[in-house]
């Protein structure tokens, strides 16, 4: 006879699957969420807890006037292909919003946003 309870396989195999469905999510950011930098940034740089595929993903950075300001050469940094980051336009003292949607490569999309400030 066994010493194993259904109940106690049961949850085993429900933590095992659980950890197994993990998704990607986002880790940090360069500029940080709400920051203040005090010189204009050359670049956002977005880093997950998975590889993210760049082929399906966008940075966009807009301004308080909604134009655009980022230059849309979505990449994955050499030997990192958690970091996704975009190349910006000079940026003057002001808000900026930077709107991401990333496929992770194993297909999950997430989506999401930030502010942060050029100071003046």
């Amino acid at each position: 006879m066994s010493r194993f309870s259904i109940p106690a396989v049961a949850v085993s195999i429900m933590l095992v699957s659980t950890s197994a469905l993990g998704h990607a999510e986002l880790q940090t950011t360069t500029p940080a969420a709400d920051a203040t930098v005090q010189t204009a940034v050359p670049e956002i740089a977005l880093e997950f807890t998975e590889d993210v595929e760049p082929r399906f993903s966008t940075i966009e950075v807009k301004d308080d006037k909604g134009a655009r300001l980022d230059n849309g050469d979505v990449h994955v940094a050499p030997g990192n292909a958690k970091r996704l980051m975009v190349s910006l336009k000079a940026l003057q003292p002001g808000t900026y919003t930077v709107i991401w949607r990333i496929t992770s490569t194993d297909t999950h999309k997430i989506s999401g946003n930030f502010d942060f400030k050029v100071a003046q």
